[in-house]
């Protein structure tokens, strides 16, 4: 029974990683990538955003909820699962450690952004490209962004390799290396992207 519950637990955590976490990942940096085109570019995509009906509803059920469920879950994993050197060589191991790696950075760098932003918002601050360049105007916050945005693309990314695995869609040995290329290719894609929007605050 208890064997059970922790495969649906994984596979919901999976699942959570990719829609809507995943999802939402992707939509964030494509709005951030708006300020490569400028302050006004930037300030009118946030503030479509944020204008969306039933915001606060999306936010809570649709983002925050997932998260802090896959934030939780994740860190149980990372701190009790072992590497599997039978079942994967040596290159999935390290990815299976990264993995955990970048999801400790990712919930600590999202913690501290949603602070900065979203919790600012509640006490009055504007969400707006002036916040973003005043945040990334120190070196160290701009070097934590950098680290945590590659960070989160990448626990996102090779967490959709797992669970293509997990959810049985890539299941022989080939299937497994196609999907580990075409992963690495949207970690490096998303990585251009968030690059991009954050030195364009710069």
């Amino acid at each position: 029974m208890a064997g059970n519950r922790e495969f649906l637990n994984r596979r919901l955590h999976s699942l959570l990683g990719v829609i809507p976490v995943g999802v939402f990942l992707i939509q964030h940096l494509v709005v951030n990538h708006f300020a490569t085109r400028g302050e006004e570019a930037f300030n009118s995509a946030s503030h479509f955003m944020e204008s969306l009906p039933f915001r606060y509803f999306l936010e809570i059920f649709i983002i925050f909820l997932p998260l802090l469920y896959h934030a939780i879950y994740g860190l149980y994993i990372a701190f009790t699962a072992k590497n599997n050197t039978s079942r994967f060589g040596f290159f999935r191991n390290w990815m299976f450690l990264v993995q955990r790696v970048t999801g400790v950075i990712t919930l600590i760098f999202i913690v501290w952004h949603v602070w900065e932003t979203r919790i600012a918002a509640m006490f009055g601050a504007e969400v707006n490209y002036d916040m973003m360049a005043d945040i990334l105007s120190s070196p160290f916050m701009l070097a934590f962004y950098i680290v945590g945005v590659l960070s989160a693309i990448f626990h996102f990314a090779n967490g959709l390799w797992s669970f293509m695995v997990s959810w049985g869609i890539t299941v022989s040995p080939r299937s497994q290396l196609i999907s580990t290329y075409v992963t690495l290719v949207i970690f490096i894609a998303l990585s251009i992207v968030g690059i991009r929007a954050i030195f364009a605050f710069v």
